[in-house]
């Protein structure tokens, strides 16, 4: 090969070695927008509650586990709840759910996607601020749900479910509490 085409072969190469580098590195706006999750990474314990006809409320016991994934780019949940037989955390499963988060740049807004062993699936929007989750949706033809999860004065998982059919008065169906078990350090 003759020595003038070389160097520009060579020039060409380093550069797309290095154009293939920097894509893989993430994304700095998702991973910055992902951080907000970090206080709820970990594995959790406790009790909750449901109410969807009132006056007739059950108790179980469940477990979270919230892991930041992807060096950082999505957060994954899982829920496993119990129903509450006397003062036995073994009964049937009344809830096992589990979702992702990501943060969609383009769109500059939070996806919670969430699956139930119950076969069911909701790609919600999420709302971060100040140490507060909320996500919602709306069931059709029916009623919009939301959950509101902060961490409270004690560092316990405190989460409401609530319900409305007009978007103005909400009632309060869940309520959960959850001591961290385990830290987990974020990705």
């Amino acid at each position: 090969m003759p020595r003038q085409l070389i160097w520009p072969i060579a020039a060409v190469l380093l550069f797309l070695s290095l154009k293939q580098a920097a894509a893989q590195q993430p994304p700095a706006a998702q991973l910055e927008a992902m951080k907000k999750f970090d206080f709820l990474v970990g594995d959790w314990e406790g009790n909750s509650w449901t109410e969807f006809v009132p006056g007739q409320r059950q108790t179980s016991h469940g477990r979270e586990s919230v892991q930041s994934k992807l060096g950082g780019l999505v957060v994954t949940m899982e829920g496993v709840h119990r129903r509450a037989v006397g003062a036995k955390h073994d009964g049937p499963i009344v809830h096992n759910a589990f979702a992702v988060a990501s943060f969609d740049e383009p769109a500059k807004k939070y996806r919670f996607q969430a699956y139930t062993n119950r076969g069911t699936y909701v790609d919600a929007e999420a709302k971060l601020s100040d140490g507060v989750l909320e996500w919602g949706f709306r069931v059709p033809n029916s009623v919009e749900i939301r959950y509101i999860i902060k961490v409270n004065e004690k560092g316990q998982w405190f989460e409401t479910g609530e319900m409305s059919r007009d978007g103005k008065s909400w009632r309060k169906f869940f309520e959960m509490t959850l001591n961290r078990v385990k830290h987990q350090t974020p990705a």
